[in-house]
């Protein structure tokens, strides 16, 4: 996990995200992609779009009291890459959106522990896409966590002060939640 912030763009030009050539030598290969497959990962069509996740998606919204909220930025080859989120991905078909939140940020960011130990759930905040949604688990530490990069899916990992978020390009989806996410924080 990076402790320095010396450019918060995580681009590697100004206000410019890769290019397609450099994203496509940024990727994983195949092979290692197909090996981590689970049962939601794959891409579903609704009315308003195009979505990852099988049967929907979730994210975990870790606040630190001390050090504020755990964000990943992500990869250029993931969708809405170079952009800062949470950690997050595809719930399993047998998963509930916190299961699947939960292990989606211990698989990415090593952190919390599978059975939740280590967070209180706050809330939770739900974006319906007309057959897909994405639900932001929202989580308060109960102890320091420690969080670093655990896949291929992240370039960092930062504790980011509540008042400093919107200053990283953070992920549309995110952005756009993040006036009632953060509401929940300060209540």
């Amino acid at each position: 996990m990076s402790t320095s912030d010396p450019d918060r763009s995580g681009s590697p030009g100004p206000d410019r995200g890769p290019t397609p050539a450099e994203a496509r030598r940024s990727m994983p290969p195949i092979e290692e992609l197909r090996a981590r497959r689970r049962s939601g990962d794959g891409w579903i069509e609704t009315p308003q779009g195009r979505f990852w996740g099988r049967f929907g998606a979730a994210g975990l919204l870790i606040h630190d009291r001390e050090r504020g909220v755990l964000l990943q930025h992500r990869v250029p080859w993931s969708a809405h890459g170079d952009t800062w989120g949470i950690p997050g991905g595809a719930i399993d078909a047998d998963e509930t959106p916190t299961a699947g939140a939960i292990r989606e940020c211990h698989e990415e960011a090593g952190v919390p522990a599978l059975d939740g130990t280590g967070i209180r759930i706050l809330d939770t905040h739900v974006v319906d896409k007309d057959g897909w949604s994405y639900t932001t688990v929202i989580a308060e530490a109960t102890e320091r966590l420690e969080a670093f990069i655990a896949d291929i899916e992240s370039l960092d990992l930062r504790w980011v002060p509540l008042d400093e978020v919107t200053d990283y390009p953070l992920h549309p989806g995110f952005a756009a939640a993040w006036p009632q996410l953060r509401a929940v924080l300060d209540a």
